[in-house]
């Protein structure tokens, strides 16, 4: 990462209050999208679906946006999904670090999309739309989720199709898995679907919901009184599923009052 991007950090001596894990590895996904992993100390700990604030230091300064972690709670590295905003004050620079280089991170983690905000469930929901997906890669490497669950319903929207290849690699990844594939054996189900472009699934989410496309993939329609529900991506796609899940006798939970949905207001820009 130049000088001329942002300042270097040194990792022995950040800035108070900050930790400056050193980037491992960085993959450009399309010239939208890339995700990078990054060291993790052995004092930082973490709930799946929980995001921690992120950033590089530029004119002197922390410059931080929140990011959900998407490694797994057990994983000795952390990962990150993220946008490329051309103009974007971090994301314009972030995109740019490479292995070796540093960032900073707020060590404490926080978040609404963790399992202690819900009541006990028989089926999981996880709707997404680009990016938001980021917290949901923690929650279906855990394997709490399948303890906790008979069935897992990862569902993610984008624009293109090429955007959706991170979902496509991660639950590969957890099928193939050492451990992972056997717990999550029939219970893990992956909806990918394109907005603008033609692909096998179409169309959004509130739409699968309406038109009874989810209900005939997951047996059933949505109810609270078997199902729970973590909505993660833009603003509108919050305020859309929100509005259905309530429609449908839906309570918004919290870490101190849990609930048969819960949604995550943090973004990266």
């Amino acid at each position: 990462m130049s000088q001329s991007v942002a300042a270097k950090i040194d990792p022995a001596n950040p800035p108070d209050g900050f930790l400056a894990p050193r980037v491992l590895s960085v993959r450009h996904y399309t010239d939208r999208l890339f995700a990078f992993t990054t060291e993790r100390q052995a004092s930082f700990r973490f709930r799946s679906g929980e995001f921690v604030m992120i950033g590089l230091e530029v004119n002197g300064k922390p410059l931080l946006r929140a990011y959900s972690i998407a490694s797994p709670n057990w994983e000795e590295q952390l990962e990150f999904y993220s946008i490329k905003v051309p103009d974007g004050p971090l994301t314009s620079r972030l995109q740019e670090i490479a292995p070796g280089d540093h960032i900073l991170m707020r060590p404490k983690p926080v978040g609404t999309l963790v399992f202690d905000a819900l009541l006990p469930g028989k089926r999981l929901f996880l709707f997404s739309t680009g990016t938001g997906i980021a917290p949901f890669a923690s929650i279906i490497r855990d394997p709490e989720v399948y303890e906790k669950f008979d069935h897992v319903f990862l569902l993610q929207t984008c624009r293109e199709v090429a955007e959706l290849q991170y979902g496509i690699d991660l639950v590969r990844s957890v099928r193939e898995h050492e451990f992972l594939a056997e717990l999550c054996r029939d219970k893990l189900h992956h909806i990918p679907a394109a907005t603008r472009e033609p692909f096998e699934n179409s169309g959004r989410i509130d739409a699968w919901i309406e038109d009874g496309r989810l209900a005939g993939i997951a047996g059933g329609e949505l109810s609270p009184e078997t199902d729970r529900v973590m909505i993660c991506g833009s603003m509108a796609m919050l305020q859309t599923l929100k509005a259905v899940c309530e429609g449908r006798g839906f309570q918004e939970g919290s870490n101190a009052d849990p609930g048969q949905f819960v949604i995550e207001r943090a973004f990266v820009g």
